[in-house]
């Protein structure tokens, strides 16, 4: 999942030298194993129940449910996350909208074979956003369930208390959550020691569980129940293992933020060994305890401890909520950058950090979609069946596009078919065992991701339809300087800036203020501002100018698709740089921005009417161009065009 760094990550794409690689390890223990490293709370209990098939539960299915979940950790985190996908970055950046950026999607001709990626990479982006309804909804809900230990009498109240304290998490938000990240990191240090601890303290119980180390363990059991019982229960048991991993994907999203050598650390050094004791002590009690079945990550832990545990479960499946939940906002702004989903609120919560945000619709709408889990499906037992089919299918799209981005790099076909198949035939086993809990709420995250997917796609063929009609109606820079030869306007005093969506020809709110004033003022600008598929653009790359005539200067200010654009800073930085000269007053500005009305109209070619009456809908209630690029209320001048598309 796609997580804004919230605990010493400093800017987005900070690239961390292989000397403070272990210490910048600590900090990337919340924001990025966060998830995964609270699976052992429902993972190995939901394996073993599919392995045990309804019967008694034998030595033989916790053996293999060990070894199928520890194998599963090494085969799909270790080796193909942590070894291979780190390798596909964007100039450091991470995640499906770095890559799509990296393969050059945004502009491909439609119906192309890379218009075809976009489409892939768009569905794989809205799956973060069902993964990131469900994994709040089933870390906090298994982390209460842990009161019904020694207090059945409590399972009344768990729902209730869950929803609470998820409410409490969105609600925060707005606040920033500068506290929360700095407590990511040590808390999660303690989290990954007590797992390991439990774990050597299980193992000790029934050493004999060691035997999940051979990788056939979970065959060996499946071949005794015979070829066909031991099919179904194969994929029953790899449908509840990829609980082990979900959460693994972070890995790769977060890669802008900590670096490939801090995740590289903190898996193999601190999460990867304290999840394989925990598992395995956690199956070694059942070994010796079959009935703990119900919990056994509970009853792993002394009695005296279990209330304390669930205090120490809940904030760390706090950190990891408020690791996803950062993430999606992560994901959102940088899907809006790049053109793929409309403008929304972004409030920055803390001046030191760019990496702090809060985006009020995209935090309520998640509360609602993850709350409304947490009560419609009522227990972690039941959201497991909803939980890991988004995950699977995303992890398969992210192997099919870093075998593309390999082949792009020049790598031996060869090695990339076999190497990326071997993972992609994984990844689709994976997906094809999960596919078995569709009915059973498998439906519900992938419900969520298509209406995602649905709105990104509807918005970005409305914005090439819009930005072709914009074309149409501009004027040619050549003839506004004609007009300005042969029949000069009357010159106002002042600075005008007026925005264009695009670099050439003239911007719709300068022709209509010519037309309606047959004045211009003494000095105009025409700004553009574009976003690079880079993650970072240099201060001195950054504005762009290019003099059209006296007095009319044409300005590019480009940001990456992880950067906030702020207009007037630009200007700011240009005149500092001495590319506008001096005497420039930035609150003398006026800045002229189109406010367009767009109106379906069913054309040959175009999208279907009722598909262009919801892009209307969302462009009208999109933020305001002013508003998104910074620049002060007082300064702007809003100009009104009906646009049919």
């Amino acid at each position: 999942m796609t997580v804004e760094a919230q605990a010493a990550a400093g800017a987005p794409g900070h690239r961390v030298e292989k000397p403070a690689a272990a210490f910048t390890a600590l900090g990337a223990l919340g924001v990025v194993y966060g998830d995964i490293g609270t699976s052992p709370l429902y993972a190995l209990k939901e394996t073993a129940k599919a392995a045990s098939g309804g019967e008694a539960l034998s030595e033989a299915a916790v053996i293999g449910s060990v070894s199928m979940i520890l194998w599963s950790l090494i085969l799909v985190v270790s080796l193909k996350y942590a070894i291979l996908i780190l390798r596909a970055d964007n100039r450091g950046e991470g995640g499906i909208v770095a890559m799509l950026a990296l393969l050059g999607a945004r502009h491909a001709p439609r119906r192309s074979w890379r218009s075809m990626l976009l489409i892939i990479g768009l569905i794989g982006a809205a799956l973060l956003y069902g993964d990131g309804a469900i994994t709040p909804a089933i870390s906090v809900l298994s982390a209460i369930e842990g009161v019904k230990v020694d207090a059945p009498q409590l399972a009344p109240f768990v729902v209730p208390l869950t929803v609470l304290i998820l409410i409490g998490l969105f609600a925060v938000q707005r606040n920033g959550t500068g506290f929360i990240g700095r407590i990511f990191g040590p808390v999660m240090v303690l989290w990954f020691l007590a797992l390991a601890i439990l774990g050597i303290k299980g193992i000790l119980l029934a050493p004999q569980i060691l035997a999940a180390l051979n990788p056939f363990a979970a065959i060996t059991y499946l071949l005794s129940k015979g070829m066909h019982a031991g099919l179904h229960l194969g994929f029953l048991m790899l449908g509840a293992a990829f609980l082990s991993v979900t959460g693994g994907e972070a890995m790769y999203a977060d890669l802008g933020h900590f670096g490939r050598w801090p995740i590289r650390i903190a898996w193999f050094a601190i999460v990867l060994p304290s999840l394989a004791l925990n598992y395995f002590g956690q199956g070694a009690l059942l070994i010796t305890h079959p009935a703990a079945i119900e919990n056994p990550f509970y009853q792993l832990s002394p009695d005296w401890a279990h209330y304390p545990l669930v205090v120490f479960a809940t904030l760390a499946t706090i950190i990891a909520s408020q690791a996803i939940i950062s993430g999606a906002y992560s994901l959102t702004q940088q899907a809006m950058q790049l053109d793929f989903l409309p403008r929304m609120q972004v409030k920055h919560t803390a001046s030191s950090s760019i990496g702090q945000i809060y985006m009020p619709t995209v935090n309520w709408l998640l509360a609602i979609a993850t709350i409304a889990a947490v009560i419609a499906f009522g227990s972690s037992d039941a959201l497991a069946g909803a939980y890991g089919i988004a995950v699977s299918l995303l992890m398969a799209i992210t192997t099919l596009l870093a075998a593309l981005v390999a082949l792009q790099w020049g790598y031996n076909p060869i090695a990339v078919f076999a190497v990326n198949g071997f993972f992609l035939a994984i990844d689709l086993i994976f997906f094809a065992a999960n596919s078995l809990k569709f009915f059973e709420g498998g439906w519900f995250p992938l419900l969520l991701a298509f209406v995602m997917a649905f709105i990104m796609l509807t918005w970005r063929r409305g914005q090439i339809l819009l930005e072709k009609v914009r074309a149409g109606m501009r004027s040619p820079e050549e003839k506004l300087l004609q007009k300005l030869v042969t029949n000069p306007p009357i010159r106002l005093p002042g600075t005008a800036i007026f925005l264009s969506s695009s670099r050439n020809g003239v911007p719709l709110p300068l022709s209509n203020f010519l037309r309606h004033n047959h004045a211009l003022h003494e000095r105009v600008f025409l700004l553009t501002v574009e976003f690079k598929e880079t993650p970072h653009v240099p201060r001195e790359k950054r504005v762009e100018i290019i003099p059209l005539v006296d007095g009319i200067t044409r300005i590019i200010v480009h940001y990456a698709f992880t950067e906030r654009p702020n207009v007037p800073d630009a200007i700011a930085l240009a005149i500092r740089q001495g590319k506008l000269g001096t005497d420039l007053k930035l609150y003398e500005f006026s800045y002229y921005i189109g406010r367009e009305t767009v109106i379906p109209a069913a054309r040959p070619g175009r999208m279907p009417r009722w598909r262009e009456t919801l892009f209307a809908f969302i462009q009208r209630n999109s933020e305001r161009s002013a508003t998104y690029f910074g620049i002060p209320p007082l300064l702007v001048v809003e100009m009104g065009a009906e646009i049919e598309i």
